[in-house]
């Protein structure tokens, strides 16, 4: 079973960096004839795929090309197995999405979001590209209980811990919990706690496994968080 899995991946991967929609279509619409839930096809045959040629563009093994044939035949796919999306309960959570800038980081920003769209929660997606200042500013006008950041290069780290640090000058940390996810948090150990988020996790089906288990209540900090008990308070002017 498996192996049979291994090779719909690798045809599908295939399809996706080679630009051929028909192929990649047909593969998913089998998928949905044999009445294979969105979520597992997002998470079996969507994800890993993803994973792959992300993997594969950062050590530069993929032509700039056929990365731009997966992100953009992917992100369609995407966009249409939302609607097949089963839709549970509204938790009265709300919640922020947003990504690095790369095409591959808002492809999985995206997935997440849908998921946990789908999973109850109240999602605002906003992709990559915003500033730090914007996102504080959202988070405040939209009253989010969870920021959730993709990320899959290096280059997305600096600008996370500088969030993170913002939120924390002004107290919104008090608030809101952080969730991390994607490549560059998945291949280096300890540095979400390090930069100070709550949870990390995978990919989005983790991500949505994760939230579900520890919910942002109003706790003490070292309750309520994993991440941000690791980090000092700072301390007043003598």
């Amino acid at each position: 079973m498996a192996s049979r899995r291994n090779v719909l991946q690798e045809r599908f991967f295939t399809s996706l960096i080679s630009g051929d929609r028909a192929a990649a279509r047909d593969i998913v619409d089998k998928a949905l004839q044999a009445d294979t839930p969105a979520t597992k096809i997002l998470s079996h045959l969507f994800w890993p795929a993803l994973d792959q040629f992300q993997n594969l563009h950062r050590n530069d093994q993929l032509s700039p090309l056929a990365y731009n044939f997966a992100t953009r035949l992917l992100r369609q796919l995407v966009d249409q197995m939302q609607i097949r999306l089963e839709q549970s309960t509204r938790r009265g959570t709300k919640v922020l999405v947003v990504s690095g800038a790369e095409q591959s980081e808002e492809i999985a920003a995206q997935m997440a979001a849908d998921l946990l769209e789908a999973d109850g929660y109240t999602v605002f997606y906003a992709g990559g590209g915003i500033a730090n200042d914007e996102v504080v500013e959202q988070l405040t006008e939209i009253k989010a209980d969870k920021l959730v950041i993709f990320g899959a290069v290096s280059s997305t780290v600096p600008a996370t811990r500088l969030l993170i640090d913002r939120m924390h000058e002004i107290g919104a940390n008090e608030h809101v919990q952080v969730i991390v996810g994607g490549g560059v948090f998945n291949r280096a150990e300890g540095l979400a706690e390090e930069i100070g988020a709550d949870l990390w996790s995978n990919d989005p089906i983790e991500l949505v496994e994760q939230m579900q288990d520890k919910p942002a209540r109003r706790m003490a900090p070292d309750q309520r968080t994993v991440g941000r008990k690791r980090r000092a308070p700072k301390r007043s002017a003598a």
